[in-house]
């Protein structure tokens, strides 16, 4: 049985390079503006620089910014903040991976402050931490529309009045993937084991299960493996018997006992992990770079496949690895609910929305930027509740004036979406378009319309640069002589999404598109009588592709 100390990786960091660690970062200015970590005591700031990791996983895409929250609300707080604090900061300067601004001001998330930062970690925190609507709004914004969100530890009791850890806001407990705080001793021995050793998230442990001593919170509801990536969980077949007295209700019917784990949260990326409690979890080698891989996935740096543990069928790890996502044509229902309703029926896990499509049967609302907060929400959680992504916004026209068009791919994004689905004859003003795809990162998709798709569709692409794709529609294309596997030979790389109406077109266009390399943002089965056969189809032909 490996002990942690016993697969540590990389190298340390000596105490002249710390001592000059720390002068640099006086030089810089930050060392006076510490957030908890400012009283340290030096001994434990030279064992996290001891333990630093050499490099990051990836190199950032541009500089990254962590928000580091360290407030608690009729909680004293873990000793273990200020050292976490500490660890992120110095591991951040040292490997280039982020900077980090830590702070306990509920006014940091303000929608115009939260801007400014790629993800925001949770450092343990306990309590109601802020009831302010507007805040809390700012936050899920933030997340939703792809926005990172890391907690550790006390973070599934955070948003709770606490002492009880009574729930005030359960949208919170869906981002961070569960509620609870029950435990045994805080220094309980645990072996872990590695759920996927081959996970990207998990490389640090060298792909082999070890045991370590802290204090392990058994979590509750909304935890399932229905919606997270379970990286992490106590091996139970390994461990002894229960080691001291109980701290609340420490059982659980299943006995599944998640340590750590990732999920997506519209386009947010979320992960948490229980190992935090003490200080000395930071300053071990193995942990930090866990932890750094952590932040690097929710900044946007380090991609990890995140489908639930619960759903990974033969098709969806077929999915993974092809770095496609099969879906329906919600869009096409009668309602933006009915469509993900169909979407969880037919066991796929995206959909795409209508702009103008009814929100829900009976309802006045229509699908656009004029939904209210609360109307927000209620789409966030039908998708959530039915394992369900949305992943693109099909929009009847995109405007030729400034505002209509930010706000066409402005609502994309706060929605989740990665595409915008348009007519190509219906886009106004194309260098409008271009720009707001690149500012709000959400791709353009031109559906050919016109009676020469494949010539229209090569001009979209010959006349825009990469932030402007096409959605082909095999149907349509057959329907004017045009094979799926010609059309996705000759667009190659520039499909954004291919439309599958029946089982034939997957088999033809999806192994013309492998062949070219091609990585469409969504696989989407057309809504008629044959989506079913069709959807299975695709999932046949995604797990031979995959083989």
């Amino acid at each position: 049985m490996k002990k942690l100390c016993d697969v540590q990786r990389g190298e340390g960091c000596s105490r002249r390079v710390f001592l000059g660690m720390v002068g640099a970062a006086a030089s810089a200015g930050w060392w006076s503006a510490l957030g908890a970590e400012g009283g340290l005591p030096a001994e434990e700031m030279e064992r996290i620089a001891a333990a630093l990791p050499p490099r990051a996983w990836a190199k950032p895409r541009k500089p990254r910014r962590l928000l580091i929250f360290e407030r608690n609300v009729n909680y004293g707080g873990h000793r273990s903040i200020g050292t976490a604090t500490a660890a992120f900061r110095m591991m951040g300067e040292r490997t280039g991976a982020f900077s980090v601004v830590a702070g306990s001001d509920p006014e940091l998330f303000r929608a115009e402050h939260l801007q400014g930062f790629d993800g925001v970690f949770f450092n343990n925190n306990v309590g109601n931490l802020f009831t302010d609507a507007g805040l809390r709004e700012s936050l899920v914004d933030f997340v939703f529309s792809g926005g990172g969100l890391m907690g550790v530890h006390g973070a599934t009791v955070a948003f709770t009045q606490w002492p009880g850890a009574i729930e005030d806001w359960p949208e919170f407990g869906l981002m961070i993937g569960a509620r609870g705080a029950n435990h045994r001793e805080n220094t309980e021995r645990v072996v872990m084991k590695i759920e996927e050793p081959g996970h990207p998230l998990v490389r640090a442990f060298g792909g082999t299960h070890f045991e370590y001593r802290d204090e392990y919170f058994r979590v509750n509801e909304p935890y399932s493996r229905q919606r997270l990536r379970v990286l992490l969980s106590m091996d139970l077949e390994r461990m002894g018997p229960s080691q001291g007295p109980a701290y609340g209700q420490v059982e659980r019917a299943d006995r599944d006992y998640a340590v750590a784990w990732a999920r997506e949260y519209g386009r947010g990326r979320c992960f948490y992990c229980t190992i935090a409690h003490n200080p000395y979890v930071f300053w071990e080698p193995v942990l930090l770079s866990f932890y750094l891989g952590a932040a690097q996935f929710i900044l946007g740096d380090w991609p990890a496949p995140v489908t639930p543990s619960g759903r990974l069928t033969p098709a969806v790890r077929a999915q993974e690895k092809l770095g496609w996502r099969l879906g329906f044509c919600g869009a096409r229902e009668r309602t933006v609910f009915a469509g993900i309703e169909a979407a969880e029926r037919w066991g796929v896990l995206s959909t795409t929305a209508g702009m103008m499509q009814a929100v829900e049967a009976g309802g006045a609302q229509v699908f656009d930027s004029t939904l209210s907060s609360e109307q927000r929400r209620r789409v966030r959680f039908k998708l959530d509740g039915a394992g369900v992504r949305l992943w693109a916004c099909e929009a009847p026209e995109l405007p030729g004036k400034e505002e209509g068009c930010r706000e066409v791919f402005a609502f994309a994004r706060r929605m989740g979406c990665e595409l915008v689905v348009v007519p190509a004859s219906r886009v106004a003003d194309w260098a409008m378009a271009r720009r707001w795809a690149r500012e709000t990162e959400v791709r353009l998709a031109a559906r050919p319309d016109g009676a020469r798709p494949l010539e229209q569709a090569r001009a979209v692409c010959q006349s825009n640069g990469e932030e402007v794709g096409v959605w082909w529609d095999c149907t349509y294309g057959e329907a004017r002589g045009i094979l799926p596997s010609r059309a996705l030979r000759v667009l190659g790389e520039r499909i954004a999404a291919v439309e599958v109406g029946r089982g034939s077109q997957a088999e033809e266009g999806l192994s013309a598109l492998k062949g070219e390399r091609g990585q469409p943002v969504l696989v989407a089965a057309s809504l008629n009588e044959a989506t079913a056969e069709t959807l299975r189809a695709c999932e046949r032909v995604m797990v031979k592709l995959a083989s």
